[in-house]
């Protein structure tokens, strides 16, 4: 298995980028194919050890700037974003990873020089996460790819995402949820309760709607809601999470006793403190692409680049876009 990893997509491009890439390549044993500048990659690569690891460069001459539009996909067919998906499509390389420009990363996607395109029968993707529940994780989407969504998409992404839980995540008859501000059925806008009305008639094993508290508790395995959502509960979890950690640690920090205590209760909070990270999760898996894409947070370190690309092998593994393109046939030959 080889992945395509835009090496100049992350905020301090491309130091975490590469050495993510040489953690990915060690960990996982597979082969990362680095696109970018060839001087600057090199560079890095010099800067770890690398031997015996399946590294390669695949020169690109310009960047896809975080301040860029989506349209600087077209004008720069040169950067690192189009030539790793290129390396997709062609076959070259089996997912493609970028902690990149969001937006441009979803145009380069779908509608760039060298666009992979939509599975057929999908009319649009969604942006997926893993949050941290009291008993394990549940599968969010649409995180921001689409903030204006109809019933379909919605009906699609329940779809979508039960699959990836059952097929990557390894859920069992996976339990679908979908966002709203109650748990009555006619809850929530149109939208949704037109939504609901489809997934409920749907094979999927769907338990109706969740409340913002579900999410946390753990109430389903995957919880569905358009991107404008989505995208304000995990910049809100992440930044909760964040807060929570540095007030426990300024409350130990004003007792000397605690201090003593918290030395004890280390592996709990180190545990708690790797639940929470973001940069455990990696990227979030464009679902409906034909091709597995992976997204990460522009401020991406080594450790969530390498994780990023763990996502990527865990989808190709899972074998996820056949699955969907499966799925979507026999969801179409019931209805």
């Amino acid at each position: 298995m080889k992945i395509a990893l835009d090496a100049m997509g992350s905020d301090d491009r491309p130091a975490p980028d590469v050495a993510g890439a040489v953690l990915a390549a060690r960990e996982y044993g597979i082969g990362i194919i680095l696109v970018g500048d060839e001087p600057k990659l090199k560079a890095e690569l010099a800067k770890h050890a690398t031997a015996g690891l399946d590294l390669s460069i695949v020169h690109a001459p310009s960047a896809i700037a975080m301040t860029d539009h989506v349209e600087a996909i077209k004008a720069k067919r040169d950067s690192s974003m189009n030539l790793a998906i290129k390396l997709v499509r062609d076959k070259h390389a089996a997912a493609f990873v970028t902690a990149g420009n969001t937006g441009a990363a979803m145009a380069a996607a779908i509608a760039g020089p060298f666009l992979l395109g939509r599975i057929k029968g999908i009319k649009r993707p969604a942006l997926t996460v893993t949050l941290p529940t009291a008993t394990g994780r549940v599968l969010l989407l649409d995180v921001g790819a689409n903030a204006d969504v109809k019933p379909e998409y919605l009906y699609q992404f329940a779809l979508m995402g039960s699959l990836y839980a059952e097929k990557v995540l390894r859920v069992n008859q996976p339990r679908v949820m979908i966002l709203s501000n109650g748990e009555e059925e006619g809850k929530g806008p149109q939208v949704v309760r037109e939504a609901y009305a489809l997934i409920k008639s749907s094979p999927i094993n769907f338990l109706g709607n969740a409340e913002g508290r579900d999410i946390s508790k753990g109430s389903a395995d995957v919880i569905v809601c358009d991107g404008y959502v989505g995208n304000v509960v995990i910049k809100s979890s992440e930044s909760l999470a964040k807060v929570l950690i540095g007030f426990i640690k300024s409350e130990i920090n004003k007792r000397p006793i605690a201090k003593i205590g918290a030395l004890l209760a280390k592996p709990a909070f180190d545990a708690l403190k790797a639940l929470l990270d973001p940069s455990e999760q990696g990227g979030a898996i464009l679902l409906g692409v034909d091709g597995v894409v992976i997204i990460g947070h522009g401020s991406s370190d080594a450790k969530a680049i390498k994780n990023a690309i763990r996502v990527a092998k865990q989808a190709v593994e899972g074998n996820v876009i056949e699955h969907i393109r499966a799925g979507l046939q026999e969801a179409q030959t019931l209805a």
